[in-house]
């Protein structure tokens, strides 16, 4: 998960042990043991954890018939009760999901609509009201989302600054001090993300992909992607995200 990308179902992500760095919602933060992050649908992120990193993920479908956070939340859980209670939430449903029984779809959308009251319970406490954020951050967020949405028209970085009121040097100036990264490595990264998925799991031709994520040929997608991967589109054929 170390590159920028975004999913088309939400994402709770447990943290049990070790550290790292999470990019979420526009800004990096650093992540420990018991952060609880929820990840909406098509929210860019990016984790990163040590060796001794170890989390759990419950995937909920977009859609589904529950009541979630509209934004992404990172939660660092300081209260031992609720650490305990989260994990045998989601130990609860793997359990569930690894032994078929009947009515087992039912009882997942139950597990899931209560980790889902649990976060909501948690968001609600006055420890984790969220910091009033800069104009930087709150830039660099908009960007994030424009990402999600424009990724594959193979639009300019001058059209997204444009499209943000802002100039491409203040654009690129405000993401890098949120995330540590430019705006146009964001932007690639989630590209190349894109890319990977699709040569691996697709039975897309290149020159179909190369289209798809609006490259003007596929030569010119070929050469992106031996640049930023270190291997052609037909090496990643064989390879994993």
């Amino acid at each position: 998960m170390t590159l920028s990308h975004d999913l088309p179902s939400h994402l709770l992500i447990w943290i049990t042990r070790g550290q790292g760095l999470l990019q979420l919602d526009g800004q990096r933060r650093g992540l420990g043991a018991h952060n609880a992050v929820f990840i909406p649908a098509r929210s860019l992120f990016s984790i990163e954890l040590g060796r001794q990193g170890f989390g759990q993920a419950v995937v909920i479908p977009d859609g589904a018939p529950m009541r979630l956070p509209q934004v992404p939340r990172h939660l660092r859980i300081r209260d031992v009760q609720a650490q305990t209670e989260l994990t045998g939430l989601i130990e609860a449903g793997q359990r569930e999901q690894q032994t078929p029984r009947p009515l087992s779809n039912d009882a997942l959308d139950a597990h899931a609509a209560l980790i889902s009251v649990w976060l909501r319970r948690q968001i609600m406490q006055e420890e984790h009201v969220p910091d009033r954020r800069s104009a930087g951050i709150r830039l660099s967020a908009r960007f994030c989302r424009m990402v999600s949405e424009c990724f594959a028209t193979g639009v300019p970085m001058a059209t997204y600054a444009e499209t943000l009121e802002v100039t491409p040097t203040h654009l690129t100036r405000a993401v890098k001090a949120a995330t540590g990264k430019t705006a146009a490595d964001l932007l690639t990264e989630r590209v190349v993300y894109e890319a990977r998925d699709m040569l691996s799991t697709t039975e897309h031709s290149a020159q179909s992909i190369a289209r798809h994520l609006g490259f003007g040929s596929a030569a010119y997608f070929t050469r992106f992607i031996q640049q930023h991967t270190g291997k052609p589109p037909s090496k990643l054929r064989m390879a994993k995200v």
